[in-house]
């Protein structure tokens, strides 16, 4: 892999997660100055505001309302819905065009061509998606009969964009040991993808660079002052002093 394709991997990225991710959690974030996007729980609410700052006041009542919505599964998930787009946006020179997988790629450790079913994280599967992706990498393996091409088992392959091996869930697990095929997970994915052993650190570093360059940090502190001046907020407040 050359630096410039390194180069692009990179910027690429930063590009898809500042538009499929960044810019409508920011959009959903801004909404939350307004006490009716929660359903709040004036018990819970002020046990957790003094539990996180030590008191209840409004801006405390405000951040444990805001900080569990934003930094919570919500923005997990959105990272996973966006995986296609993650395919065609940042691997878009490793699209297959074989039916039922996501990329195809000489591998840089053995140089054998691997089709990949392509995962966002180590929890980003279920029971059904093992019978799926078992059925799409049966269908590669009899187009491959069918085609006098030389495929084995560990050149069908689920690629886990992040995590680690020991993360991974029962499912994945499944896809190993029932299957026999290999997932490769994180840095061992983005290895083998590109012969690059830094370049999954590189990514995170990336998309963590689009975040500071947003400058959102203190749009989210505004965020939380406007729903502590709300009266709703403020009432809460006032009941547990």
């Amino acid at each position: 892999m050359t630096e410039e394709n390194k180069k692009e991997i990179l910027v690429r990225a930063q590009e898809w997660f500042k538009s499929g991710i960044m810019e409508q959690h920011i959009v959903n974030t801004k909404k939350l100055v307004s006490p009716s996007e929660f359903n709040i729980n004036p018990f819970l609410v002020t046990y957790l505001a003094t539990f996180l700052t030590g008191n209840a006041s409004p801006e405390s009542i405000a951040k444990a309302l805001v900080y569990p919505r934003v930094l919570g599964t919500s923005i997990t998930t959105s990272f996973g819905t966006h995986i296609q787009r993650f395919t065609s946006d940042v691997l878009s020179s490793y699209a297959s065009t074989t039916s039922g997988i996501d990329i195809e790629f000489i591998d840089a450790i053995d140089n054998r061509r691997k089709y990949c079913q392509l995962k966002a994280g180590p929890n980003t599967i279920n029971k059904d998606d093992v019978e799926t992706i078992a059925n799409h990498f049966k269908g590669v393996k009899n187009l491959a009969r069918t085609n006098n091409l030389n495929i084995s088992f560990n050149d069908l392959i689920v690629g886990v964009i992040y995590g680690d091996e020991s993360q991974l869930n029962g499912h994945y697990k499944r896809i190993t040991s029932q299957y026999d095929y290999p997932v490769l997970v994180g840095r061992d994915f983005w290895y083998h993808l590109t012969g690059d052993k830094k370049l999954y650190f590189d990514l995170i570093k990336a998309v963590g660079a689009v975040v500071s360059e947003s400058g959102f940090s203190e749009g989210l502190q505004k965020v939380i002052a406007e729903l502590a001046l709300q009266p709703e907020i403020i009432a809460i407040s006032e009941t547990s002093l």
